[in-house]
C-alpha cells in the first residue's frame, strides 16, 4: 500500500474545503440559487462534457449537436414523472447563464452515450449499528471522474419547499442524488452497466427524486418507477439500521438486504438475476477488485469508526485502479478516471465529512444538516 501522504504525480491537493451553496425555496428557485452560486462551475463543466464527445468522437460517434438532439428523447419522459426536477434543472440552466438544452444533455450523458463514457468508477459502502464502535450509522461514498471535473465539486443544503430537507454532493450542473435527508434517509449511487437500457425517465431523475423519500419503503418504490430509462445501484440506508442495496435496469431490478450489518457495492451487478442483463461483465475487473477488497476490509472490524471507513476510502492495493483511483493517465478519453471526492456519512449525526480529491492527499471536512 503506498503511504497516504506520499505525493502521487497528478494528484491535486486542495487545502479549502468544497464550496456549502445553501438554497431553500421551490425547486425553481433552489436552482435559480445553485446555478447563480457555481456559475463557474456548471459551465466548466459543460464545456468538460462538450470536450469529452469531441474527444470521443470515434468511439462513441456523436457530437455535441447529436446528444443534443438524443438529450430531447428523454425530457418528456422526465417531465411527466418529474416536472419539479425539470423546473430545478431549468433553475439551474437560468442561474448559471447556461442554454437548458446544454445542460440537459449533461444531466442525460450516460444515456445518449450508452455508457461508453462512465466505465468502472465509484465504491460504496456502509455499517449500521452492529458493527460500529458508537452505534451510529455510517456510509462512505468514493467518487470517481474524469479529473477534469474534480474543481467543480461543491456541497448543497437544500431546504425544498415542500420536501425534505437534504445534503448532498454534486458538481458542475448536474442534479443532486448522493446525501441523506432529514428524514434519516441516505442515498449513494453506483453506476451499473444493463443491456436493456432504453428512453425513458433518466438516471439522475430517479436518484434525485429518491432524496425526497421519507420512509425506506418510499425510497426503495422511487428506484424502481415505471419507464426509467436505465439503473444504477442504489445503496439506501435508514436511520434505524435498515441497508439496502436496489439494483436496477431498464426493466429489471433486485433488492439486496444488509442482514449481516454491511453493504459494499461497486460498478457491476451482485444479483444473479441482473447479472443475465449486464453488458460485457469482462470489462469490470476493476470493479470486481474494489468490491473484494472493500469487502475484505470491512470484515476485519466489528467496531468501525468515521476514521476506519476513512481508511479503507485512501487504501491502494490494485493501484492505479484502487478504492482511491488515480487511474488518469492514460490516452484513451473513455478510459481515464481518478476519485474527485470522498465522503463519509454519519447519518446518525446528521454529518457529511468529505474530502475534496483523492482522500490519501486531502483533508476532511464536515458538513451539518440542521432540520
Amino acid at each position: 500500500m503506498l503511504p497516504n501522504r506520499t505525493i502521487i504525480p497528478n494528484t491535486p491537493i486542495h487545502t479549502a474545503p468544497p464550496p456549502l451553496i445553501e438554497v431553500s425555496g421551490t425547486h425553481r428557485e433552489m436552482g435559480c440559487q445553485i446555478g447563480e452560486a457555481c456559475r463557474k462551475q456548471v459551465q466548466h463543466s459543460i464545456l468538460n462534457a462538450h470536450k469529452l464527445i469531441d474527444l470521443s468522437y470515434d468511439q462513441v460517434e456523436l457530437t455535441w449537436d447529436g446528444a443534443q438532439i438524443q438529450s430531447r428523447k428523454y425530457l418528456p419522459f422526465a417531465e411527466e414523472r418529474y416536472p419539479q426536477y425539470v423546473d430545478e434543472m431549468r433553475g439551474i440552466a437560468e442561474g448559471a447563464n447556461v442554454s437548458f438544452d446544454d445542460l440537459m444533455t449533461l444531466n442525460v450523458m450516460e444515456a445518449v452515450t450508452m455508457d461508453a463514457l462512465h466505465l468502472t468508477r465509484c465504491t460504496s459502502f456502509a455499517v449500521n449499528d452492529e458493527c460500529t464502535a458508537d452505534g451510529h450509522i455510517l456510509l462512505a461514498h468514493n467518487e470517481d471522474w474524469v479529473p477534469e471535473d474534480e474543481d467543480d465539486v461543491y456541497v448543497v443544503l437544500a431546504r425544498p419547499k415542500e420536501e425534505p430537507p437534504y445534503l448532498a454532493m454534486t458538481y458542475g450542473g448536474l442534479l443532486p442524488n448522493v446525501g441523506f435527508n432529514a428524514y434519516g434517509l441516505a442515498q449513494l449511487i453506483d453506476s451499473v452497466y444493463p443491456t436493456d437500457s432504453r428512453i425513458g425517465i433518466p438516471r439522475l431523475f430517479v436518484s434525485r427524486a429518491v432524496l425526497a423519500a421519507r420512509r425506506i419503503s418510499g425510497a426503495i418504490a422511487r428506484t424502481l418507477i415505471p419507464h426509467r430509462a436505465a439503473g444504477y445501484n442504489h445503496l439506501l440506508a435508514h436511520e434505524s439500521g435498515e441497508l439496502y442495496s436496489i439494483e436496477v435496469s431498464a426493466r429489471r431490478f433486485d433488492i439486496l438486504y444488509g442482514e449481516d450489518g454491511y453493504m459494499v457495492h461497486t460498478n457491476h451487478y451482485l444479483s444473479p438475476t441482473m447479472k443475465e442483463i449486464e453488458n460485457e461483465p469482462e470489462e469490470l475487473i476493476s470493479s470486481r477488485v474494489r468490491y473484494f477488497r472493500a469487502l475484505r476490509l470491512i470484515h476485519q472490524s466489528q467496531a468501525h469508526s468515521i476514521k476506519s471507513l476513512q481508511t479503507i476510502q485512501k487504501d491502494h492495493v490494485n493501484f492505479p485502479n484502487s478504492i482511491c483511483n488515480h487511474n488518469i493517465d492514460r490516452d484513451d478519453p473513455l478510459d481515464r478516471e481518478k476519485t474527485i471526492n470522498a465522503m463519509v456519512i454519519d447519518l446518525t449525526a446528521r454529518e457529511m465529512h468529505i474530502a475534496w480529491g483523492n482522500p490519501c492527499q486531502n483533508s476532511y471536512h464536515t458538513y451539518h444538516l440542521d432540520a
